[in-house]
């Protein structure tokens, strides 16, 4: 089996980061093109964050993560110490995945999409979404609490399925951290929304709970946001939490006013931008193929940033699905989302706006890696690329879309460096 580590999030070398054609075979029988080494090299010269490592092999990332290559990789610092938050076995990682099973408890992974490929077996599918929620490997688990404050690091770990989370009987959360780090200042919230790789810090209080059962819902449609609903008995319902353990001493963390300086970042410092397009064709066999600017992964080189030069990256999605954008390397920020009018941007190539720029939500004010293209708008993020030059990529993170063909190559320079194409443009 193929199959090469990226750690999602975390500031590497190029040869560390999992490229996707670094690929390499059980004791490096056979490696990719793109192989360097054998040992990665992960400095964590960055803040505390909830990072995660996942599978990047070039075609089959959908296939190696549904069977289980992924986890949580949380880098802490002397900052997150000294904010006296819930720890040890009171701060939780829940990776959230959904799944279906085979008779026999085997997973299951359709071969064909419906309906079926003539003459393609196996084929890949626009997207799966299982019929079972996991968290953290087991289905549709509970966890027994105590009634006082809990930090739980919460990682959407799904192919295609995003997740609109909120307890019944409804509790407040706190979100206090995203993809990079922590937020400024915590921020309340009723529902929670992650797409595939986003993360989220949250605190819950369950304090004034003693003895209750809360169930953690979702209702997100797939896809996402106007695809099929969900069936509030099965994949309405992620997991349990039942207030039952007592109280083993006094809670004495607390919930802080303000976390750490998330400075934004001037988009009037942005030397470039970018026009994305998130665009969806037929193959010849009448599959659907995912491209950026119509260009897949093995079109030649398109994003050729400078080192830590400003950018501002406009995606444009005039579909109907979210998909969540991935860049490898470096952490960016949200300016803000804009609708226009896709009958006509899809006419034309030509931005028709139809509302003001809606600045990003309260909870996405901080470090990101992935990010919502929300459908029928376009969503502006500000990116500065560095410290490392060399190759990289950016996607979709719904998985089946990365696989077939919403992925490209990323290639960040020295400021004297002209970027060039690839061999053979």
């Amino acid at each position: 089996m193929r199959t090469v580590v990226h750690l999602h999030g975390a500031r590497v070398r190029p040869e560390s980061d999992g490229y996707p054609e670094a690929w390499f075979t059980r004791g490096f029988a056979q490696t990719g093109p793109f192989f360097r080494r054998k040992v990665y090299w992960y400095p964590n010269r960055q803040p505390a964050a909830t990072l995660w490592y996942h599978d990047h092999a070039v075609g089959i990332t959908r296939l190696n993560v549904y069977a289980g290559l992924a986890g949580f990789y949380l880098l802490r610092d002397s900052v997150e110490r000294s904010l006296n938050l819930p720890r040890g076995k009171y701060e939780i990682p829940l990776l959230i995945q959904d799944r279906s099973f085979n008779p026999d408890g085997s997973l299951f992974y359709p071969r064909q999409p419906d309906p079926p490929i003539p003459g393609v077996d196996p084929s890949i599918t626009p997207g799966v979404a299982g019929d079972k929620i996991l968290v953290n490997g087991k289905v549709w688990p509970y966890l027994e609490v105590e009634p006082r404050k809990y930090r739980f690091r919460i990682l959407n770990g799904s192919n295609q399925r995003f997740y609109r989370m909120r307890f019944e009987p409804e509790v407040p959360f706190y979100q206090i951290g995203t993809d990079g780090g922590f937020l400024s200042a915590p921020v309340k919230l009723d529902e929670l929304i992650l797409a595939p790789a986003e993360r989220a810090d949250v605190i819950v209080d369950f304090s004034g709970q003693k003895g209750k059962r809360l169930l953690l819902r979702n209702d997100a449609p797939v896809p996402f946001p106007s695809g099929e609903p969900v069936d509030p008995d099965t994949t309405g319902q992620i997991m349990q939490f039942r207030v039952v353990l007592p109280l083993r001493e006094k809670d004495r963390t607390c919930l802080p006013d303000w976390l750490v300086p998330v400075p934004p970042m001037d988009p009037c410092s942005a030397k470039v931008q970018r026009n994305l397009r998130l665009g969806v064709q037929r193959d010849q066999f009448g599959r659907l193929i995912f491209l950026f600017n119509g260009k897949g992964w093995h079109d030649p080189l398109t994003e050729g940033p400078r080192r830590n030069e400003v950018e501002i990256w406009n995606l444009i999605n005039p579909g109907f699905v979210t998909h969540p954008i991935h860049l490898h390397l470096i952490q960016f920020q949200i300016l803000n989302r804009q609708p226009f009018d896709v009958g006509y941007f899809n006419q034309t190539q030509e931005l028709l706006f139809t509302g003001p720029p809606v600045p990003s939500a309260p909870n996405e004010c901080g470090w990101k890696d992935t990010v919502r293209s929300t459908a029928g708008e376009v969503t502006r993020i500000i990116v500065s690329f560095g410290p490392y030059t060399g190759r990289y990529v950016w996607h979709c993170h719904l998985l089946e879309h990365e696989d077939y063909d919403m992925m490209r190559p990323l290639e960040v320079f020295y400021k004297k460096d002209k970027p060039q194409p690839d061999e053979g443009d």
